[in-house]
């Protein structure tokens, strides 16, 4: 029968095997980074899996603003998303083969002019704080919290919008 201190020793000895099996991968450079080759399926789901919960975790303490239905705060969003976000996101009425940076971006960018936002808790965070290795910026330095709040505001209604309804909103030709 084993004893406890012969489990502990196991489990360090093993810890560290695996440790020291991942520090020498890593530094190996055998895993190629490059965003034209894609990453395997069981890193792209780790990847993606620890994306999520990271999120989860930072975004449910938000308090949603009750506004987000305003008109206002809707056509102050579909400003700032203009001027910021088609070129990887597109918007109503860009054509997705014109998007030359988007096409070349590992993970793609969600087509948000399709997809919109499920969680605003989420769409907010993700915006104030990007996201890691994806080209996804933090606008916390640019955007205060009641401008990114616009800005989801807008991403909850673009879905199915028209181009000449995003032309009114966001103000211009874009």
């Amino acid at each position: 029968m084993r004893t406890l201190a012969t489990v502990a020793v196991t489990l360090v000895s093993s810890l560290a095997a695996l440790g020291a099996g991942a520090a020498v991968f890593v530094t190996s450079g055998a895993y190629n980074i490059g965003a034209d080759d894609h990453h395997t399926t069981a890193v792209f789901a780790m990847i993606e899996e620890l994306r999520q919960r990271s999120i989860d975790v930072r975004s449910r303490t938000l308090a949603v603003p009750p506004n987000l239905d305003d008109d206002a705060r809707i056509r102050e969003g579909a400003a700032y998303y203009a001027a910021h976000c088609p070129l990887c996101h597109l918007a109503p009425g860009v054509d997705r083969d014109k998007a030359d940076v988007r096409r070349g971006m590992y993970p793609h960018p969600p087509n948000l002019s399709q997809e919109g936002v499920n969680d605003p808790g989420q769409a907010f965070w993700i915006v104030k704080h990007g996201i890691k290795m994806s080209a996804m910026p933090s606008w916390r330095k640019t955007l205060d919290d009641e401008d990114i709040w616009d800005v989801v505001a807008f991403l909850r209604k673009v879905p199915g919008m028209t181009a000449e309804r995003y032309q009114q909103l966001s103000g211009g030709d874009h």
